[in-house]
Order: structure tokens, then C-alpha cells, then sequence
């Protein structure tokens, strides 16, 4: 679970935070005036503060938020001058936008606020789409607007090059003031919310920001994204009636409450329109009372109205934002909020504590109980005695004549005797204190200074929370206090305001004192008593209303309990599920309590007693074991073998044709033999033509169990060395998902008990990933890469591993990396088991819950027709008009189902706006016919169109995996080590999800997850990156071309530049891997390339060599062993895609091999062997004669087979 915040702030104006994995709140100290509410979201938090003012705080991140400024200078060329700033009437503006209608000089580009800084002057962009120009960054076309090429040509009449200059927001972990870009401003706000970051990815961090004012108007920000987090200017929306408080969730849900107590709900919302079109009422839940708080998540809403009552909202969704009707639920809140997973907290009106809904699950969003959050504050003190100096905390004048600090346990006799003072507080704030200021050295009575006396302006709502504590404060015993030493340094850290106090008699301090709260200035009074130096008594002091008067025990605002006053929760930041482990709901007090107990009890034992009890229960285990054992040994054993069998039934894709599922009797034998050996059979009983048959399988010949891709069926495969190579597994159906998990866990165990494998995998482990996103493993033995007869790829044992991952890395040292499919990267924490994989075979700690999300898309395509135009009847021979990429499938938005079963969907179909090559307004891309290249603006040879429609979906799994948060990524590499390798620092290179380079920082095997991002500035963004043995890092960018980091060291872990590669000829790389001193690349293609010529003096390497084509992925281990993923692999069965291979022959004198050796396959997608640094046996053959080396070019068999029996193809 990532760890995240709740934020509160206190009656006081104080800002706290509490951690999901801390156990305290603790207290913004950036903060420098109070705050009345605050609203978070996961990277950012706003709030309201008491000028009215709206201020955020954005939350420190190892990936700065920068934003890149750019403009473009126009040339025109002449006879008489060349190219220079003189452009024809009709052209462009000499520095412009990239369309060239907006007017752009470098010197009209402002800073927007001032937490915003320039990283650097204006510089030319030499790169031109991944190619370097000219040193001056010139790129030539006939006119404007026209096709650019970085080659002057003759016919090239103007020119252009782009200028960049980076800004960067500095303004992190701090409040900082949102400006505002308007003449005339809005009236001051008093209530804020934000949320609707799930309507849509682009742009990334985007928000929309409500507010309301005090005269019921509401306000949205306009602008706000990760590049831009304060955004630009405010804008009314239009009301049915005044609004005294908004709330919006992550989606689409926004919800007002009105002053006559109604509410009303934001329709229309959506990636186009986020502020709605439209305002729909909804009555209070209670005729008779109104709503005064609402909140609402990502389909829930919750109501308090005005008598404390909380309601819930049933039948919120985002096809009815308004819901059905209201239920009552237990217990009395003056607000509450509602977080990133419909979490809910509340502050109750009893005691202003913070309350945590528990039970609040997908199928049970009202939750089950409300329950209080006892965590103390950042710097309280332990409130165990009101007459303890420690919890007093109070500071007193007059004479030091004893010890400095007593123990409660002091006599009444020696309190009654010793003199005492009370103390009068005032302040603008209440949550200010007044402290005295004695010489702690001095035995001489200090001189009463006159006092200085604030006017009293706090709230009204705070004056009787503070006048509702009054009757505890004043019924305590409030006699003589004890004198103490003023520590000055606790005072000065604390903050506190100095200010004198009055000084009492022995015979004015016994008496109660009246406490009580006003707004009337009563300054002169207070001055006039302080001359004096004596309070009078409250019968005769009845003007000092306006004045606090505490006792010695209240230097703590709260009182002597330390029970905060909570005046706004915020959990809009905050993420809870319910496997989530919180911390928030233990008492210290009763651990403290128990832990003295239990030290007692131990303190009562001597050591002669425990070696008493020790010998006599060791005497007793030993009679028991003669008794039940040795009496015995002379009878044979009864049973030398178990046999245990488990039947079902099941579906079975039959090998011959035609291929189709027929109902089949299932059964596992398992036996074990005298020596505890276990082995098994499975049996497969099929009937043909009326006669029943059977097909079986030894267990330890199973060398994977994998589940399979299917949108209607729970499948899964069984391979053996033979059915690898026929490419055709075992494949399976089971009536439900649970049936299949439960066989998954029985069939695993059985094949880890006949090889003798248990525990987690070791740090030379191979991992993979499949199309489906499950993790599998295999332990290479030392034969896997001998030459010349290493152990077959067929052979290898594959088992797996929880969780669901797209990408994995792994080094020799045990650090392994992965990364979901929604590019949240993951690191593994050393456990095993997971997922299906249950109980004895799964460990007990090192397990978490995972989660992913990814996008399933479909095509809407049409043909233009000259009388309708573009319209959804296509030609007989064209595509379907709802389909999948490839136009051979239709897909409808009612028949597309989730991936698989385990999948849920978790949004409505949307259309996406981010594809290559992008899209008009409304999503459509262009083209001439089916299929061609497709553009996102329309011209006269256009007659067919597509859009593609998307639609999320969530997978809940659990593994040994721990989510590293807050950064998102699409690759991780790190440092491929030697067997016995000393590093103790692990480089670790990563690519966000946006293209940035980052580098992380206290990565060890002790701490894989790291400490920190170093962000490596570039150019352009990358998409794939890897790192070598020898700390040589190489990389590709979007546009297809590699680049080389030059000087990294563990000096300098992020190098100092980056040069650029050439591709291929004609190529455009998307993958690269490098070992020890090999760089292998793939290109899109599908062709694998080696890097010639790479050596510690050059290694930026000489020529890129082909080896061979439909290659998906390479890998390149620390001995430069090389694997890839391969399609289309034929066998003797079927074709596959997706296929582990792996390259024989590869050696320090011949390190691009000779032949590919093929193992487990198809639907494979990813492969990594860089954990293992396993030195091969050296085999010394002397009449071994050379074997026929193949041609390094030749290209994996392609045959033209249907790839349709494929089992479990991409």
C-alpha cells in the first residue's frame, strides 16, 4: 500500500498531516497564519487560510515539475540578403508558436508566479526529430506551413529553429499563495474542494478546483496540470441559489449544499466540459432539517444535516450522479470527507475527534462502524497527572528555592506549603501561549513587568467550543502550584509568545477562578491590575470577561488531557483498502502500561528459577519420547507408500481437428514413496467414437502451469518438454475461477514437492512475464549456458509467482524491479506465493495486496459517401465498423468484455485522445482506405476515418511485491553484477511514464526500493533504457534513435551527457539491452541488432549488425548471454507468438552466437536473465570436432500458418 495523508486542521488554524504508515499527526510547520479548511489530493494539498486567501501546498518530488517554453524563429530567404527577419505581409510572425499564429518573442515570456524560477537562458534545439541539425538548429521547407527537413535544399525558402527555455516550480513542500490574473477579483472564499483527476490521463495531474465565496458564488479554476500546478484564473459558474459549501470527488461527482439546506449536483461532466453544463436539486434527506455539509468520493455521497445526523446516499454512479435515496446511519458528525478509495472520516460534534469509517469495501460502500483515531500530536507532552510539572508544562515567577522538578508523587502537605501564581492568557490566536520569563539562576524575586494584554478575536464557533471545556477546566482542583525552573530552550523550540505573569498571594490563589471568554477589549483594566500585581477576587473582577484565565496545569491549549479540537478533515490524498495495516487506532498508554507490566513480572523470576523449570520440562520431553518412540523401533513400518488422488471434472481443447472444448474427467495421483519422495500422475479421460480413453502426464515432467487469456473461459496449460516443442500444451477449462485456482495450487504444489523446490527464488533466478501479466521463474543450472551442450530451454522449470506485473528486472544481488501495466513500478520484497497460491506454499509475511489497471480499446471506423458524408455503412469488402485494431475481429462496446474474468471494469467507454499521430477534436484519425497511415486532420483524398473508444479495467491480486511510490514508469534497468560482486551502491536507471530520465539513488540489497529520484535532464523523451556491467548506460528516445550516457561512475551516478547514436538504416529502435560487452537492440520492426565494435576505450561501438528478425524482446545477462521473446516460432503442432529463446554459442570470441534454442512459448512477453551471473563448467573436449556454425543472419522460421491455435497468444 503507498503510503499517503490525511490532513486536519485543529479549532486553532493548525495544519496537520497523519501518515497511513505513521502513528502521530504532525503539524505543518510552514505554515505562518492559521488555516480554516483544507482539501488534499495525492500530490498537493489547498486550503483557505484566515485572510481569505486560497494557498497550496505541493508535496516535494524526486521529478521536478518543469515546464518547457518554446518559440520558433522565421526565416525567409531573398536574393539580396539570403535567409533573414524580413518575411512577406503574409507570413508568420518572426518569433511565433509552432502553428505560427501567435506572436512569441523571447522577451514576452513571464514568469507566472513567484515560485516559479528560470532554469537556465534560451538555448537553440539542435535535435530535429531525434537526427542533430546544424550547430545553429536551422530546418528548411519551401514555405509556411510545410514539411521540415534539417537539409538545405535548393528550393528551400524558409527556415525555422526552435528555442527552449525550461521553468521550474520551487514552491515545494511549502503554502504558497495562489496569485490571481484577473482585474477584478472574487469575493473571498470560505469553502474549497478539489478532485477530478480520473476523468482523464492528459494532461497528467490535472484538477479541477471549486471554491465557494461568502456570497454563495462558485468558482473554478482554470488550468491546473503537473506542469502548471496553480493554474490560471478563476471562473464563475452559474447557480440555481446561493451555495454555502462544494465537494468534489476524483470523477465526475460534484455536489453543493444550498443555504435554504437543499443540494444540488453537477451534471455534464466529462473530459471535455470538467466544469458540467448544468445544476440538478436534490431535497435534504429530512423535510424538516436541512443539509449543512456534503461530500462525496468516486460513487458515494455522504450528508450531514443540521441536527448532526449523517446520511448516505444510495445508487450514485456516473450514469445517475444524483442517486436514489438517502439512508440514516449511526452517529452525530459536524462534517466529514470521503477519500481516494470512497474511505470515509468524519469529526464528531461530542468531542471534536477525527473518526474513521470502517467495513467500507466495493460491495459495502455506507462501511459498518464509525472508529476514533487515537494518535497523539507532533510534540505532545504525556498528559498522565494535571499536577505533574512535565504535563503541566507551565512556567511560574516568583522565588526558586528548591529542587527544579518534582514527582507527582509529592505529598499534599508539601503542595499545600509551597507557594504558587496564576498565570493570565490572552491572544489574537488561541492557539498561542503566554509563558514567563524568570532568571533560572537567580534567588531573587523577580520584578512584575507590566503586561501587555491582546484583544481576545477568535471565532465565535471556537469561543464555545473553548466556553463548552469551561465547566472541566474550572471543577479540576486548581491549589497552589508547584514552582519549577524555566527552561528556556524548550520554551524558544515550542514557539510559545513570551509574556509576563501576575504574580498571587498565598491566600488569593486557593480559591476557583472564573473562566470565561469575551470580545470586549479590556486592555486598560488588565494594565491597571498589573501595576498592581494582584488579581482580586472574581466577585470583584467581573470586567475581566475577555480574558482566559488558565490554570498552572494548561500551557497545552487542549487542557490537561491533550485531546485535540478538530475542525476539518481532508482525505481527498489519502488511500485506504481494506488490507491496508493502519497504525492510527492503538494507545500508546495501554502499550506503555503492558510492556511495564510484563518487565515486572520478569523482574519477579530469578535465574535459578528459570534453570529449575528448564531442567524439569527437558526430563519430561525425555521420558515422553521413550515412551511414545524407542518402545517401538523393533516393529517394520506399516505403510511404505500413500497414494492420494483428486478427481473433477473439466473441459479439454482435443488435439485433433476439428479443435474444440468436449467435456473430460479430470484426476491428480499423487503417491510418495519410503524415503518421503513425492511423484504424481495426471489423467485426462476422454471418450472417442463411444470409447473411452485417457491421456496422462507425469508431474515431474510438468515443466509450467500457466493460466490463460480467455475472455469467457477459466483456462489454464500444462506443458512438458514434448509439448513445448509441438507447441501445443494440455489446455484446460474449469467451471469457475475458484475451481481453477484451487487446481492451479494443487497441481503446483504437487510439481514443487516432486523437485524438491520450496521457498522464495534465488538471486540467479530467470524471470518472465506473460501476455496475461503473470510472474513466473526459473532457476538456471550451472549446464543452462555451456558450451557446447547446454541443458535444453524445453527442460526448464518454471513456477510462479504472485502478483501482476508488465515489465521485470532483476540483478545477481536479489534487487528485482517491475512495473504494471498501469506504470505503477513495484519492488519485491522477498516472498513467495501470492495470487492462487495459498497457505503452505505461500509465505506468511513479504505479502501484499497489488492492484493494476489497464485499457482495453476498440475502433469505431466510417466511410465517407458523397451524399451523407462520413457515416458508419461501410463498403462490403471493408472492415467492421466497430472493431479491433486490425479490423478482422468486431468489437462493440456491448461485447467487449474484460481481458479475463479476474478483471473488473472500473470506468465507461471514453474516447482516447492521446494515440500516435494524434486526432482532431473529436478523436477521429484519417486515411485514404483501410488500412493505411493514419493523421489526425482531414484532407481531400481522406475517405475513411477511426477513433478509438477505451475503458479501464482493474485486477486485485496479492504477491511479494511493495508499491514505490509517487512516480510512474515504462522501463527500469539496473546494474547486471558479477557473481562475486562487491558493489554496495546498485545503479538503477529508470523512464517515467512521460519520457523523463531518472537515476535512483540507495538502492542496496539491504534497501532495494531506494531513497531517491535524481532526474537526468534530456532533450526529448525516452522510452527504453539499460545499463551494462561496466556502468555504460544506453538508451532510446520516442523517435527511434539510441543515445549513449557518457562518464557514469559512482562518483557520478548520473553521468554528464548524452551522445547520440544513429540508428539503422531506415530502423527506428524501441528496445535496448546491454551486458558485460554486448549491446543488443530491437527495433519496431521486430529485427535484432548487435552493437559492433564496443570497447572500454570506444563504447559508443562502430556499426549495428543484424541477427535476426521477429524478435519482441532481447535480454542481454552479465555473462552476455543473450534471450529474447521471438513470434512466430513454428512447431510440430502450431505456431507461436511470443516464445522464450535462447542463443547458443555465444562466447567471449563469438559473442552474437550461432543458432536459437527454443523453450517455453507462445503468449510469453517479457524475458530478464540479468540475476544470472552463473559461471558456466568449462568442458574440455580435445577430439571434439567444430561444429557446423549457422549463419548468425538467419532468421527464426516464418511459415504461413494460421496462428489461430496459438495457446496463448498476445
Amino acid at each position: 500500500m503507498p503510503v499517503s495523508l490525511l490532513w486536519a486542521v485543529d479549532v486553532y488554524g493548525q495544519v496537520y498531516s497523519l501518515s497511513t504508515a505513521g502513528q502521530q499527526w504532525e503539524q505543518c510547520r510552514d505554515a505562518q497564519m492559521e488555516f480554516k479548511r483544507v482539501t488534499a489530493a495525492q500530490q498537493c494539498c489547498w486550503g483557505i487560510a484566515s485572510d481569505n486567501n486560497i494557498y497550496l501546498n505541493v508535496h516535494a518530488s524526486d521529478l521536478p515539475i518543469r515546464y518547457q517554453e518554446e518559440t520558433y524563429e522565421n526565416q525567409r530567404w531573398n536574393p539580396v540578403n539570403g535567409f533573414s527577419e524580413r518575411l512577406l505581409l503574409s507570413d508568420r510572425w518572426q518569433w511565433s508558436d509552432v502553428t505560427g499564429l501567435q506572436h512569441q518573442p523571447l522577451d514576452s515570456f513571464r514568469l507566472p508566479s513567484r515560485s516559479w524560477e528560470w532554469e537556465g537562458d534560451w538555448y537553440v534545439d539542435e535535435n530535429f526529430e531525434g537526427e542533430p541539425t546544424e550547430k545553429s538548429g536551422w530546418t528548411y521547407a519551401i514555405d509556411f506551413p510545410a514539411t521540415y527537413t534539417k537539409d538545405k535544399k535548393w528550393n528551400s525558402c524558409v527556415r525555422r529553429r526552435r528555442w527552449l527555455r525550461y521553468r521550474r516550480y520551487t514552491a515545494m513542500d511549502t503554502w504558497a499563495k495562489i496569485p490571481s490574473q484577473q482585474t477584478t477579483l472574487p469575493d473571498p472564499f470560505n469553502d474549497i474542494s478539489c478532485g477530478g483527476w480520473e476523468i482523464n490521463e492528459e494532461p497528467r495531474g490535472q484538477l479541477s478546483l471549486w471554491a465557494v465565496s461568502l456570497q454563495g458564488k462558485v468558482w473554478f479554476r482554470e488550468g491546473i496540470s503537473h506542469h502548471n500546478p496553480e493554474g490560471f484564473t478563476w471562473e464563475e459558474v452559474p447557480l440555481p441559489g446561493e451555495v454555502v459549501q462544494i465537494s468534489c470527488g476524483p470523477v465526475d461527482l460534484v455536489w453543493g449544499v444550498l443555504w435554504e439546506g437543499q443540494l444540488i449536483v453537477r451534471e455534464g461532466i466529462g473530459r471535455d466540459c470538467p466544469k458540467g453544463t448544468s445544476w440538478v436539486v436534490v431535497d435534504s434527506p429530512s423535510p424538516d432539517v436541512g443539509v449543512i455539509h456534503v461530500a462525496v468520493g468516486v460513487s458515494v455521497v455522504w450528508a450531514v444535516t443540521k441536527d448532526n445526523k449523517v446520511w448516505f446516499r444510495r445508487g450514485v454512479n456516473s450514469h445517475n450522479p444524483c442517486g436514489s435515496g438517502w439512508i440514516s446511519m449511526v452517529g452525530e458528525m459536524i462534517m466529514v470527507n470521503v477519500g481516494l478509495n470512497d474511505q470515509v472520516w468524519g469529526i464528531s460534534c461530542e468531542d471534536r475527534a477525527v473518526y474513521f469509517r470502517q467495513g467500507v469495501t466495493s460491495s459495502e460502500l455506507s462501511g459498518k462502524t464509525w472508529k476514533l483515531i487515537s494518535v497523539p500530536r507532533d510534540g505532545d507532552r504525556s498528559h498522565s497527572s494535571a499536577n505533574s510539572v512535565q504535563s503541566a508544562g507551565c512556567f511560574f515567577c516568583g522565588e526558586v528555592r528548591g529542587q527544579s522538578v518534582l514527582n507527582d508523587v509529592d505529598s499534599d502537605t508539601e503542595r499545600g506549603s509551597t507557594d504558587g501564581a496564576t498565570c493570565l492568557v490572552t491572544s489574537d490566536s488561541p492557539g498561542s501561549f503566554v509563558e514567563a520569563a524568570l532568571d533560572q539562576t537567580s534567588d531573587q524575586p523577580i520584578e512584575t513587568p507590566k503586561p501587555h494584554i491582546p484583544k481576545v478575536t477568535s471565532d465565535s464557533f471556537i469561543s464555545e467550543l473553548v466556553s463548552d471545556r469551561e465547566s472541566a477546566r474550572t471543577s479540576r482542583d486548581i491549589g497552589p502550584a508547584i514552582p519549577a525552573f524555566l527552561e528556556e530552550d524548550s520554551i524558544i523550540s515550542e514557539g510559545e509568545v513570551k509574556a509576563p505573569c501576575l504574580a498571587l498571594s498565598p491566600g488569593q490563589s486557593g480559591g476557583p477562578l472564573d473562566l470565561q471568554w469575551s470580545n470586549v477589549d479590556l486592555e486598560e483594566v488588565h494594565a491597571q491590575q498589573a501595576q498592581t500585581g494582584v488579581v482580586q477576587d472574581s466577585a470583584d473582577t467581573s470586567s475581566l470577561s475577555s480574558v482566559a484565565i488558565y490554570t498552572l496545569a494548561m500551557e497545552d491549549p487542549y487542557g490537561t488531557d491533550g485531546h485535540p479540537l478538530w475542525a476539518w478533515v481532508s482525505g481527498g490524498g489519502c488511500y485506504v483498502d481494506s488490507h491496508s495495516q493502519l497504525s492510527w487506532f492503538n494507545c500508546s498508554l495501554n502499550t506503555s502500561s503492558m510492556v511495564q507490566s510484563v518487565q515486572a513480572m520478569s523482574l519477579s523470576v530469578t535465574p535459578a528459577q528459570t534453570a529449575a523449570w528448564r531442567k524439569q520440562i527437558f526430563e519430561q520431553l525425555s521420558e515422553r519420547t521413550k515412551r511414545e518412540i524407542d518402545h517401538f523401533r523393533h516393529y517394520e513400518q506399516a505403510v511404505e507408500q500413500s497414494v492420494w488422488v483428486k478427481k473433477g471434472s473439466m473441459q479439454w481443447w482435443r488435439d485433433w481437428k476439428p479443435h474444440k472444448w468436449i467435456d473430460v474427467h479430470f484426476a491428480l495421483e499423487q503417491f510418495s514413496g519410503p524415503e518421503g519422495n513425492k511423484d504424481g500422475i495426471i489423467f485426462i479421460y476422454y471418450n472417442f467414437y463411444e470409447e473411452k480413453k485417457y491421456l496422462h502426464a507425469f508431474i515431474n515432467e510438468v515443466t509450467i502451469l500457466v493460466p490463460v487469456l480467455n475472455d469467457s473461459k477459466h483456462t489454464f496449460a500444462i506443458y512438458t518438454p514434448e509439448r513445448t516443442k509441438q507447441r501445443w500444451p494440455i489446455r484446460l477449462a474449469a467451471t469457475t475461477e475458484l475451481e481453477m485456482h484451487d487446481w492451479l495450487a494443487l497441481l503446483s504444489m504437487s510439481c514443487w514437492d516432486a523437485r524438491g523446490i520450496q521457498g522464495p527464488p534465488s538471486k540467479q533466478a530467470i524471470w518472465s512475464i506473460t501476455c496475461k501479466g503473470d510472474i513466473f521463474v526459473s532457476e538456471p543450472s550451472p549446464s543452462l549456458e555451456a558450451v557446447p551442450y547446454p541443458t535444453p530451454c524445453d527442460q526448464m522449470f518454471w513456477r510462479q509467482i504472485g502478483g501482476h506485473l508488465r515489465i521485470v528486472e532483476c540483478n545477481s544481488v536479489g534487487i528485482v524491479w517491475g512495473i504494471g501495466y498501469d506504470h505503477t513500478p513495484w519492488v519485491y520484497t522477498g516472498g513467495y506465493g501470492g495470487g492462487f497460491i495459498q497457505g503452505l506454499a505461500s509465505s506468511t509475511d513479504n505479502i501484499y495486496t497489488q492492484t493494476d489497471v489497464k485499457s482495453v480499446y476498440i475502433y469505431e471506423n466510417q466511410r465517407w459517401n458523397p451524399v451523407t458524408g462520413y457515416t458508419s455503412r461501410g463498403l462490403p469488402t471493408d472492415r467492421y465498423m466497430w472493431s479491433d485494431a486490425s479490423g478482422l475481429h468486431e468489437c462493440t462496446k456491448t461485447n467487449t468484455k474484460p481481458p479475463s474474468p479476474q478483471w473488473q471494469w472500473v470506468s465507461d467507454w471514453a474516447i482516447d485522445y492521446s494515440q500516435t499521430g494524434k486526432t482532431d477534436r473529436e478523436g477521429w484519425q484519417y486515411a485514404a482506405d483501410f488500412p493505411a497511415s493514419y493523421h489526425g486532420y482531414k484532407t481531400m483524398k481522406d475517405f475513411v476515418r477511426r477513433r478509438r473508444w477505451g475503458r479501464k479495467c482493474k485486477l486485485t491480486t496479492t504477491g511479494p511485491w511493495q508499491e514505490i511510490p509517487p512516480i510512474l514508469l515504462s522501463d527500469v534497468t539496473i546494474l547486471p553484477c558479477a557473481a562475486q560482486c562487491s558493489v554496495d551502491v546498485i545503479p538503477l536507471w529508470a523512464i517515467s511514464n512521460k519520457g523523463d530520465v531518472l537515476c535512483r539513488l540507495g538502492v542496496t540489497s539491504m534497501t532495494p526500493a531506494g531513497t531517491s529520484w535524481l532526474h537526468v535532464g534530456t532533450d526529448q523523451p525516452f522510452k527504453s533504457i539499460s545499463i551494462g556491467a561496466a556502468s555504460q548506460v544506453w538508451a532510446i528516445a520516442k523517435d527511434g534513435s539510441a543515445f549513449y550516457r557518457g562518464s557514469v561512475s559512482t562518483q557520478s551516478p548520473a553521468g554528464d551527457s548524452w551522445f547520440h547514436i544513429p540508428s539503422p538504416v531506415k530502423q527506428k529502435l524501441k528496445q535496448v539491452s546491454v551486458g558485460r560487452t554486448s549491446v543488443y537492440t530491437v527495433d519496431e520492426n521486430g529485427n535484432l541488432w548487435y552493437r559492433q565494435g564496443v570497447t572500454p576505450s570506444y563504447p559508443q561501438g562502430s556499426s549495428w549488425e543484424h541477427i535476426s528478425n521477429n524478435v519482441r524482446k532481447v535480454s542481454v545477462g552479465p555473462l552476455d548471454q543473450v534471450w529474447i521473446i521471438a513470434d512466430k516460432v513454428q512447431g510440430s503442432h502450431s505456431l507461436s507468438c511470443g516464445t522464450v529463446c535462447h542463443r547458443l554459442g555465444v562466447q567471449p570470441m563469438a559473442p552474437k552466437g550461432q543458432s536459437w534454442d527454443y523453450g517455453i512459448g507462445g503468449g510469453w512477453d517479457h524475458i530478464t536473465v540479468r540475476g544470472n551471473s552463473m559461471e558456466p563448467p568449462r568442458i574440455c573436449l580435445p577430439t571434439l570436432t567444430e561444429p557446423a556454425s549457422s549463419d548468425p543472419h538467419s532468421l527464426l522460421p516464418v511459415s504461413s500458418t494460421e496462428a489461430n491455435d496459438s495457446v496463448v497468444d498476445c
